[in-house]
């Protein structure tokens, strides 16, 4: 397997060369290209080809939100992980929306900062259900529209929905499978044709929608 392709994106020089010197201890993580600001993250993504995009939120320029916004409206858009020096804040929450695989605090173990890195490569979220909880709950944002995310559901199998529960619980693709005696390339579809029905493109948005329809 190649190493995981990372850019780094953080206004602080010296939180981009820490955490460089964190992921390219990894043989399977690579750094590949970092920038000092959102505004850079459309040439540095098109130069570098990264797989995943570490994403500072508050930069003085082009914040991290509105990058990332930009970056996953792409069709060929790389994944993003979003860092954070609040693990309850509504940039985060937004960046989640937006499309962001998951978050991290700047003083994550570097063991933690490298798994994060792999998980949302390999397409699976980064959040706990509880992290996840903690966010909608107690962040100041627009209540969500629980009729709306319900009729969005409503459109799912009664399995799709199951594998959406499940993703929603913070259940890994292995996990589910146990659970609901499928194959874990059974799972995997489901949750390819959950993110087409409902227009999404990840895991941490179905979680998202399961919670705004009051069902997690």
């Amino acid at each position: 397997m190649s190493p995981v392709r990372v850019l780094i994106v953080d206004d602080d020089p010296l939180v981009r060369a820490g955490l460089s010197m964190i992921l390219n201890g990894a043989d399977d993580v690579r750094v590949v290209g970092q920038a000092g600001d959102g505004g850079e993250v459309p040439d540095a993504v098109a130069e570098h080809r990264p797989d995943v995009v570490l994403m500072d939120i508050r930069m003085p320029g082009v914040d991290g939100l509105t990058a990332t916004e930009a970056l996953r409206r792409r069709p060929d858009a790389p994944e993003v992980l979003v860092l954070t020096t609040f693990d309850a804040d509504e940039f985060v929450l937004r960046a989640l929306r937006a499309g962001a695989g998951g978050f991290l605090l700047k003083d994550t173990p570097p063991a933690q900062i490298r798994d994060a890195v792999l998980r949302v490569a390999s397409g699976e979220a980064t959040l706990s259900p509880s992290v996840t909880r903690q966010l909608i709950t107690h962040v100041t944002a627009p209540q969500p529209d629980r009729r709306q995310a319900g009729r969005r559901l409503d459109q799912l199998s009664t399995r799709e929905l199951d594998v959406a529960l499940a993703v929603a619980q913070g259940k890994s693709n292995a996990e589910i499978a146990t659970d609901l005696f499928m194959s874990i390339a059974t799972v995997k579809a489901h949750v390819s044709r959950l993110l087409t029905k409902l227009g999404l493109n990840n895991r941490v948005q179905i979680a998202l929608l399961v919670h705004d329809a009051g069902m997690a």
